[in-house]
């Protein structure tokens, strides 16, 4: 049987998406911003403790919407077209596969948005001075910390982190989308029928929780890269200083700071933003095919 209600068009994944994006990353970011200052290099308290608990909230709401949407707009492109590539080289009952190939498509466009969101997002989140908490302020102040051109300000400022977030979120993806598309297609063989949306979130929810624990030591590398400089304000070179300066100062128990956020966030999210995403697909799907 198949795993859901069948291939969704570009533009049902596309407005799907975007809602479903927009729906998760209002909703739950508190917990985010909690997760993002026990990552941060100067400690929670000194991050913000949990004092404005929702500054960043306008840079995730512009940015969550697009970024979803780009990714299963790619990705429910792409898996049948990966699929049918399998069939051709006689690679066959590999779904996972082909999960994992454009989850990986989804996320590498995806990433466009999402990486300049998460600079400036990340930055308020662990900034509560009166001066840079606005999203106009805080993305001079992004820019600004390059002292160069244009195109530096842009490719150092906006999108440092884009490597190695990409780095977190690939794997991420590869673990996450393989165990969602199996959980639906075992609950729904079970129960001989397919999965509804409230089941397709719990589905969502535990790949999820599982992926989000595994990767959190990326999530703290590109947290740290993002902000750019330690606790005494020594920048960062890359995602390999991040490492070493971490290890030396502060031990490899510091690459799980913020772990249990983070799987509580990613679970509780995955729940909302699969079973919106599902949701919204059938809702859709009749409308624009």
């Amino acid at each position: 049987m198949t795993d859901d209600i069948g291939d969704p068009s570009f533009a049902t994944a596309l407005v799907a998406g975007g809602l479903a994006g927009t729906s998760v990353d209002v909703a739950l970011f508190p917990i985010d911003t909690l997760k993002t200052r026990l990552q941060a290099p100067q400690g929670f308290l000194k991050a913000g403790g949990f004092r404005g608990i929702y500054n960043g909230l306008g840079a995730a709401a512009v940015g969550s919407a697009p970024g979803a949407a780009l990714f299963f707009s790619t990705y429910e492109t792409f898996k049948p077209i990966v699929l049918n590539w399998q069939e051709s080289v006689g690679v066959q009952d590999k779904p996972a596969l082909s999960h994992m190939i454009a989850a990986s498509m989804g996320e590498s466009m995806a990433c466009l948005v999402r990486v300049p969101t998460e600079v400036i997002k990340a930055k308020m989140q662990t900034n509560t001075s009166q001066h840079t908490n606005t999203l106009g302020k805080t993305l001079q102040l992004v820019l600004q910390e390059t002292h160069g051109s244009v195109l530096s300000n842009v490719t150092g400022g906006l999108y440092r982190g884009y490597g190695v977030t990409l780095m977190r979120e690939i794997p991420f993806a590869m673990i996450q989308f393989p165990l969602y598309e199996y959980f639906k297609v075992y609950w729904g063989d079970r129960q001989g029928s397919e999965v509804n949306p409230f089941q397709a979130a719990a589905c969502g929810s535990f790949s999820g929780g599982i992926a989000a624990g595994l990767t959190t030591p990326l999530d703290v590398v590109k947290t740290r890269l993002m902000l750019g400089a330690d606790k005494n304000g020594e920048r960062y070179m890359n995602g390999m200083d991040v490492v070493r300066r971490t290890m030396q100062h502060e031990g490899g128990s510091a690459f799980f700071s913020g772990i249990q956020p983070r799987v509580m966030w990613i679970s509780i999210g995955g729940f909302v933003f699969f079973g919106a995403y599902e949701g919204f697909k059938r809702t859709l799907s009749p409308v624009l095919g």
